[in-house]
């Protein structure tokens, strides 16, 4: 584990010992379907930005580790796994394509599988640790080539890139969240359709909750409840955000 005093945040924001982000960044976390997802991509479109989905980064470690028949409860082999990572993944957010040692795990990350199992991993804070590392490296790089990025997932704003120029937490009432995952999965969100999606939500952003905060917002981060907001209603507000820092 690294010294706590060594990643402490400078007067800059980031942690003692991280040299600065390039370009214009947007840190945008939330909870499991507030829509940070789509909602980022189309913000980054909008503004010709990069794109970066962190939490498909652990995603890809999971399969990884279960392809390799890695325990996902032996944290010191997962570590080990994280530490020899093979993964590719793009910052075009119309071509986010995510790679594993050459494989394409695009579609596979998002099976429920994975979805079940993702915490396991997230949660052991040493991966974390190493996975903070490359996103702050890749949020760089995609913000260098293309002059800005937006970066989502759990704890961009506080942990990967607390000095990013734009911070927001997308949120939405639980209700508001589990019908969008239950269409999105189901296709329907009638109440059985609800009930077989609250495991990928309700209890995984329990678990997760134990390591990151994503449910309320930390100092200087702006807050944006979509509970009420369809697509094009939530991209406006993230994007009203970013006018209103910029002036």
């Amino acid at each position: 584990m690294p010294d706590p005093e060594a990643t402490r945040p400078d007067s800059s924001g980031r942690p003692a010992g991280d040299a600065p982000l390039a370009g214009f960044v947007i840190a945008i976390d939330g909870p499991s379907g507030s829509g940070k997802s789509s909602v980022s991509k189309q913000v980054a479109r909008t503004l010709g930005y990069g794109f970066l989905d962190t939490g498909a980064m652990y995603r890809a470690l999971t399969w990884w580790c279960l392809e390799r028949q890695v325990d996902l409860t032996d944290e010191s082999a997962v570590l080990a796994a994280a530490q020899a990572f093979p993964l590719t993944i793009g910052t075009d957010p119309d071509d986010p394509a995510v790679t594993v040692d050459g494989t394409d795990v695009g579609s596979a990350i998002r099976e429920s599988r994975i979805s079940t199992q993702v915490s396991l991993v997230a949660v052991i804070v040493p991966v974390r640790e190493v996975l903070r590392d490359l996103q702050r490296r890749l949020i760089t790089e995609a913000s260098a080539a293309a002059g800005g990025v937006v970066a989502e997932g759990r704890d961009i704003t506080t942990v990967v890139a607390p000095d990013a120029s734009v911070r927001v937490l997308l949120t939405a009432s639980e209700q508001a969240r589990l019908a969008r995952r239950s269409r999105e999965l189901h296709g329907a969100d009638h109440a059985d359709a609800v009930a077989a999606t609250r495991s990928q939500i309700v209890d995984r952003d329990r678990v997760d909750g134990t390591v990151s905060q994503f449910t309320v917002a930390a100092d200087g981060v702006t807050t944006v409840d979509t509970s009420d907001l369809n697509f094009d209603e939530s991209v406006a507000a993230v994007l009203q955000v970013v006018e209103a820092a910029r002036a």
